[in-house]
């Protein structure tokens, strides 16, 4: 069984006992979260897709671990302007492990 959930703008594929990183979501580690947005649902009957999303079906996950993405550096050149600028940013993501798909 797995299901196509919505967080954080982006959709991921989830099984039960999947890992999954996700848009940093303001939670403790070891909490637990429920995804509602659930797009897709295939188990053991028929697929059932969602108008837009499936009724009475949620995902239940654990927070596992927030942490940062590597380090990403931007730079602007402009040439024969004297000008140079360099950033960085480090993207944060929430780890999710994916307990349970419940079904209505």
């Amino acid at each position: 069984m797995y299901a196509i959930v919505r967080t954080g703008g982006r959709q991921y594929r989830v099984e039960e006992g999947a890992v999954i990183d996700v848009e940093r979501l303001p939670l403790e580690v070891g909490a637990s979260v429920e995804l509602d947005e659930v797009l897709f649902v295939v188990g053991d009957g028929a697929p059932q897709v969602g108008q837009p999303l499936v009724e009475g079906v949620k995902v239940q996950a654990t927070v596992v671990e927030q942490f940062k993405a590597k380090k990403v550096i931007v730079w602007k050149y402009i040439p024969k302007e004297r000008y140079r600028r360099k950033q960085g940013h480090r993207h944060q993501y929430t780890r999710l492990q994916i307990d349970k798909i419940v079904t209505a």
